[in-house]
């Protein structure tokens, strides 16, 4: 009724802008912020290659025949097998590096801005990879004891990071004592920790009929104790040294149930810490039994992707579908990589520069946490196995490899950027381009990501459907050079250009100066 208008306009306005939208994700965002695991920029760190120890002399007696000891300079090849050991003589080649020599490199993964520290297994084994442990409870001498993990995560915390290591629960190590022990007694109390038989090569059911890593028989309980559900276990002791996390070795092999059972455990010891799987499976169904899995199919979409061997559309069609299916909060918990230490370099497979820097665009920008392996910040190089597991090379950061700078300027970008960090993720609709949004509850958060892989300049106009976005707004370029012609948003369109081989990254100028912004009522 006409007679009731005045009533509602005698009511003070209200200074809550929030929107219902806002109103049903009060809070999402700001937990998201409070979960260290979401978001994250993980350093991956191979102790051994590392960075070299301060006292090698001293440590020499460490790596008896047939392991051998190489110059920092020296880089790793192809080697023979060697069959009294049932390995490759590239496993058993070490360069020296151990836990206090990293703890020494610290102020360089601070400096990149990363907010985790990764270990390749540390465990006492045989070989330089550590996959073959003999026995998990002790740290390998070459590297370390436990009480140099306690000081590493110490000064890891010290600097506002955490820290993630490596475990490989699947198998252990053909030289491991209760290995041993159980092939050769049938009565041995471990006999059942492991599966004997004669149709297994070698005596034993081993991961992927590699005869040195016979695999664990989870099904027992004794194992399961040891490994994660009993307070002195593996997993939980490590936790209490400071430990924050593990990265899980060939998860998809452990199994949903198992995996469960395990994350639970950790959860229980430290509430908040991280149980991430290598599992290259679809992700879909592997939540909740880890918090994060290890972006497989990702990395080799972004990588076909930029080396032009896969079209924008089913790109678009197919990281669409892993999202949505996967989940938000687990694609942010979930690392995205590049390369690591069973893949070849970064610079090898995409040689290209500008067709790499892309696809480190999109790594930094996609939901996710960002897993850097060590040297990639100043484009080592390397194929296969081993060569991708060379030492560190100090001398490209000394030198300040424009790839350093790059690195850390898309680093602090994810910093300087809440969205890129703990936001949703919706497409732009573009006509030839990559576009993608990355969003919060706040206005002034959005982040827009236009791409273009192919080989020549593309100008469109592509739609943001944000209801926040003012028209008329100001886009800021994030990365690109200075000079580059004015974007504005005009009633939800954009014209905007993207060079061949990069990437344009937006965000809103919600305050211009002059003293008026439409944004005000809009948060």
């Amino acid at each position: 009724p006409l007679q009731a208008r005045p009533l509602i306009l005698r009511h003070a306005p209200t200074m809550d802008y929030a929107n219902r939208f806002d109103r049903e994700l009060a809070g999402v965002f700001e937990t998201r912020e409070h979960d260290w695991r979401m978001g994250a920029v993980v350093y991956q760190v191979l102790v051994d290659r590392f960075a070299p120890s301060a006292d090698l002399a001293a440590k020499r007696h460490l790596y008896p025949e047939p392991k051998q000891l190489r110059r920092w300079d020296e880089t790793p090849s192809q080697g023979r097998y060697v069959a009294s050991h049932k390995l490759w003589s590239h496993e058993i080649e070490f360069w020296g590096g151990d836990l206090a020599s990293t703890r020494a490199r610290l102020d360089h993964v601070q400096r990149l801005g990363a907010d985790v520290l990764y270990l390749n297994p540390i465990c006492l084994a045989f070989t330089n990879h550590k996959y073959d442990a003999l026995d998990y409870l002790q740290v390998s001498p070459e590297y370390g004891t436990r009480d140099d993990v306690k000081a590493l995560a110490a000064d890891v915390h010290g600097r506002g990071m955490k820290l993630v290591l490596d475990g490989v629960f699947n198998h252990m190590g053909r030289n491991a004592p209760i290995f041993r022990e159980a092939e050769a007694d049938p009565a041995s109390p471990h006999r059942d920790w492991f599966v004997f038989g004669p149709e297994f090569a070698g005596g034993a059911r081993a991961w992927w009929r590699a005869e040195n890593l016979p695999e664990l028989n989870l099904e027992n309980p004794a194992v399961r104790e040891h490994l994660y559900a009993a307070h002195d276990s593996v997993v939980r002791s490590y936790l209490r040294d400071g430990v924050d996390g593990w990265r899980l070795d060939v998860a998809f092999d452990i199994g949903f149930v198992f995996l469960e059972q395990l994350t639970r455990a950790a959860h229980a010891e430290k509430a908040g810490s991280l149980v991430v799987g290598e599992i290259a499976n679809y992700p879909k169904e592997w939540f909740p039994s880890v918090d994060a899995v290890m972006h497989f199919a990702l990395r080799r979409l972004i990588i076909q992707l930029v080396n032009g061997q896969l079209d924008i559309a089913p790109f678009a069609a197919m990281l669409q579908r892993l999202i949505d299916e996967t989940g938000i909060e687990n694609m942010l918990r979930s690392w995205i990589y590049l390369e690591n230490h069973d893949t070849a370099r970064l610079a090898t497979t995409v040689p290209d520069e500008k067709a790499r820097r892309l696809a480190q665009v999109l790594q930094f920008t996609l939901p996710g946490a960002p897993n850097l392996y060590y040297g990639g910040e100043v484009d080592m190089t390397g194929g296969d196995d081993p060569e991708m597991r060379a030492p560190m090379r100090w001398d490209l950061v000394d030198a300040g490899h424009p790839a350093l700078a790059w690195t850390q300027q898309l680093i602090a970008m994810r910093k300087a950027h809440r969205a890129l960090r703990i936001g949703n993720w919706r497409p732009i609709s573009t006509g030839r381009l990559l576009g993608y949004e990355r969003y919060t509850d706040r206005a002034r958060d959005t982040v827009l990501v236009l791409a273009n892989p192919t080989d020549a300049e593309i100008s469109e106009t592509v739609m943001v459907a944000n209801s926040k976005m003012m028209d008329g707004t100001r886009m800021v370029d994030l990365i690109g050079p200075a000079g580059q012609p004015e974007v504005r948003l005009s009633a939800t369109l954009m014209q905007v250009s993207v060079p061949a081989r990069s990437a344009r990254v937006f965000s809103p100028d919600v305050a211009p100066p002059g003293g008026y912004t439409n944004y005000k009522r809009v948060q």
